[in-house]
């Protein structure tokens, strides 16, 4: 059960092999807000003293968002260091179920522990972006990404909650929620506190424009909690990490407007890039809630893909590395209306000069 673990967002590999500097690549391979807040004036002490391993401000800081008891939430070095424990979880009660085509880091992470899984393949026609409902799983361990990671279906809460009764662990993966509009209203977050079996994982990287600080957190039970932290290193959060997402999330109303600012661009860019890339021969954009599309066309799109970057310095996400997808499907990830206008132009280039079949 090998797993292919190409990612976007490795903008200094693809610099080096394209001879040019990274800040050259506009990189549409990873799915972020186009901006990042100011991370300027660090405290000396984030840097000189040991981070606090009790990571008591931060938990603070991310309970508040959620009107939540700081002992249900964990910090994290990102969203997949907590999918490894929660995979350690897994491996404990039987077979994980995943759908596929997904991320795959799940499988990553249940590799770790030599857990079994089994794929459970999602139709690929749907057409509108959701609230959907979410397939059966038929594993002991169900895990769920919503939205969903490539195809940026939205899953129903009421169609997800009903798994909370069949099966003995729910990992649900809402590392995009925050950007999608009016995406709260399908939270599982609500339903930890009378669910033991429930995990929710949130990442800041996509929210924040932030990949670098390699911060997430785990939503549940605090008795799986303490059990995490007992099985990890000691310091998986630095202090500089720490000390900027404390600063990002102290306040909860300015939180909830960078939110508002996200979801307005997911909106207002995802329809307009709907519109354009319909109008390009041979590619086909799938509805989506999230901050990037995925796109299917009608011949190999791994040409195409290569052509963007050797001609234009362009990154899009290719999607092999994503079990059940092929050479026919890109991911493109949102960017400012003028860099979308840049991708766009440089695909009708590239689509005038060599068509699909």
């Amino acid at each position: 059960m090998g797993v292919d673990l190409r990612h976007g967002g490795n903008r200094d590999a693809t610099a080096a092999r394209l001879n040019c500097r990274p800040s050259q690549l506009l990189d549409a391979s990873a799915s972020l807000a186009p901006w990042s807040p100011n991370c300027s004036r660090i405290s000396l002490v984030a840097i000189r003293d040991y981070p606090d391993r009790g990571q008591a401000s931060l938990r603070q800081a991310m309970a508040g968002l959620h009107g939540l008891d700081p002992d249900s939430v964990l910090p994290g070095n990102g969203a997949a260091e907590l999918f490894t424990w929660a995979a350690r979880d897994a491996a404990a009660i039987g077979v994980s179920g995943l759908i596929s085509p997904g991320f795959a880091d799940y499988r990553r992470a249940l590799q770790c522990w030599n857990a079994p899984w089994i794929d459970e393949p999602l139709a690929l026609t749907w057409h509108h972006a959701g609230p959907l409902v979410h397939p059966p799983l038929q594993a002991s361990v169900a895990w769920i990404c919503n939205p969903h990671n490539p195809t940026g279906q939205l899953w129903s809460r009421a169609s997800l909650e009903p798994l909370l009764a069949t099966h003995g662990l729910v990992i649900c993966d809402e590392a995009f929620l925050p950007l999608v509009p009016d995406g709260e209203e399908q939270s599982m977050i609500p339903l930890v506190e009378h669910h033991p079996n429930l995990v929710v994982i949130r990442s800041l990287t996509k929210l924040f424009g932030v990949a670098g600080l390699r911060v997430g957190y785990a939503i549940a039970h605090p008795d799986r909690l303490k059990r995490w932290r007992d099985w990890r290193d000691p310091w998986p959060v630095n202090g500089i990490a720490a000390a900027l997402t404390e600063r990002l999330l102290v306040s909860p109303r300015r939180y909830e407007r960078w939110c508002r600012r996200v979801q307005h661009w997911t909106a207002t860019e995802g329809a307009w890039m709907q519109r354009r890339l319909a109008g390009l021969p041979g590619l086909c954009p799938m509805p989506s809630s999230a901050n990037f599309l995925l796109i299917f066309g009608a011949g190999s799109l791994v040409p195409l893909q290569k052509a963007l970057e050797r001609n234009h310095h362009i990154l899009l996400r290719d999607c092999r590395s994503f079990q059940g997808l092929g050479e026919n499907w890109l991911r493109i990830g949102l960017q400012s209306r003028r860099n979308n206008r840049r991708i766009v132009r440089a695909l009708r280039e590239e689509l005038k000069r060599s068509p699909l079949a």
